[in-house]
């Protein structure tokens, strides 16, 4: 249920007003630590960010697509290790019970992830599974009434911090979609092994690692939904929902870097003038605007289709597609645009470069992206 104006207006104000004045200056901070502050992650708690897709019965906001994405378009606008830390609960770390988990499970899990007092991680990535998700390795054994998980998981985000983990695991040994089931294990569990946090070109405070599983032993309970074989189902489903999610916050990012490039064309002067006033630069800020507009329309259209219950993963696939890509253009002019000094790790744009290229990669590459479109309209068609 859509909250009413008035309330969703202050939640858009105060989300936009904490971006402006605690996270922006923070960036540095966290470039440095590569850690988000625990401040800042209390303030995010207290904001409700945590809990932005969770339902007011289970302690969170309970906002629809369309709103969700309207905040992702505010909190883009600072470094995405900021979205990051509570995005796994928004999205993939939460989604899996909200969409398959029994009433027992989401009473035990969706409170705690939508106050930030749990962390959730999914875990679906392996070193031979990527883009093929059929692929993986990482195996349950029913034994009695628990189950042995075995494999190794690779690139998991806020695997670090995180207390519990949505695992996608083959129950049976043919490669298709009701082989794959999804169990929810909890941090510390014996058996469980991170590795080193990643070192990556970009994202400095949004952590991954590697999830190794060595006779991990869950009980029964731990299998989302009491069911096997739906983990790849509902792997596919927290997907398209993730798709909308990282397509906006590529807008929120665009909005700052088209920010910052009109900022210092405005005061940068070469040949006696600013270099706004050329025609060259105003053409860059001008496309960069254009492909912004572009993809919210795009998201929003396919967040008010997913609101009304259609299926919406066509539309997803292109939305993450297209922002993903967008955004790569658009940083790429701002640092054109900042000239010698957009390489510089003293600017903003340089750090967004580099952040911004890992959105064509995950929640499905723009190769997979293409993919699904293609065969849905071949679906359509048939």
């Amino acid at each position: 249920m859509a909250l009413d104006t008035d309330t969703f207006n202050l939640l858009l104000e105060t989300v936009r007003r904490f971006v402006l004045e605690r996270l922006i200056p923070r960036e540095v901070e966290v470039v440095e630590t590569n850690a988000i502050p625990d401040d800042v992650v209390r303030e995010m708690r207290d904001l409700g960010l945590f809990g932005l897709s969770i339902s007011e019965q289970h302690g969170g906001l309970g906002l629809t697509m369309e709103e969700e994405v309207r905040v992702v378009f505010e909190l883009g606008r600072t470094s995405p290790a900021f979205r990051s830390v509570a995005g796994t609960n928004i999205g993939i770390g939460s989604q899996s019970i909200v969409i398959a988990g029994t009433p027992d499970q989401k009473a035990k899990y969706l409170p705690a992830l939508a106050s930030g007092e749990l962390i959730g991680s999914f875990a679906l990535t392996e070193p031979d599974a990527g883009s093929d998700a059929m692929a993986l390795r990482t195996t349950a054994r029913k034994d009695g009434d628990h189950y042995i998980l075995n494999g190794t998981k690779r690139y998991i985000t806020n695997a670090p911090i995180a207390g519990l983990f949505s695992v996608m695991a083959r129950t049976a040994p043919e490669r298709k979609a009701n082989s794959i089931s999804c169990f929810l294990v909890e941090a510390g569990t014996p058996g469980i092994k991170l590795g080193l946090p990643d070192k990556k070109m970009g994202q400095r405070g949004a952590l991954t690692c590697d999830v190794i599983f060595e006779d991990c032993r869950v009980p029964a309970a731990a299998l989302l939904g009491n069911e096997e074989g739906n983990g790849f189902r509902t792997a596919m489903q927290v997907l398209d929902k993730g798709r909308l999610h990282i397509a906006a916050l590529c807008v929120g990012i665009a909005d700052r870097l088209i920010e910052e490039s009109v900022v210092y064309a405005k005061d940068r002067k070469q040949f006696g003038q600013p270099i706004a006033e050329f025609q060259l630069i105003q053409a860059m800020l001008a496309d960069s605007e254009a492909d912004t507009y572009a993809a919210r329309c795009m998201i929003l259209d396919a967040a008010a289709r997913r609101d009304r219950r259609e299926n919406t993963t066509r539309q997803a696939a292109c939305a993450k597609m297209f922002a993903s890509e967008m955004v790569g253009r658009v940083a790429d002019r701002a640092v054109q645009i900042f000239g010698g000094a957009g390489y510089m790790a003293e600017y903003p744009v340089e750090r967004f470069y580099r952040d911004v290229r890992l959105f064509r990669i995950f929640e499905g590459t723009t190769q997979i992206q293409q993919l699904v479109i293609a065969r849905e309209l071949l679906k359509a068609a048939s």
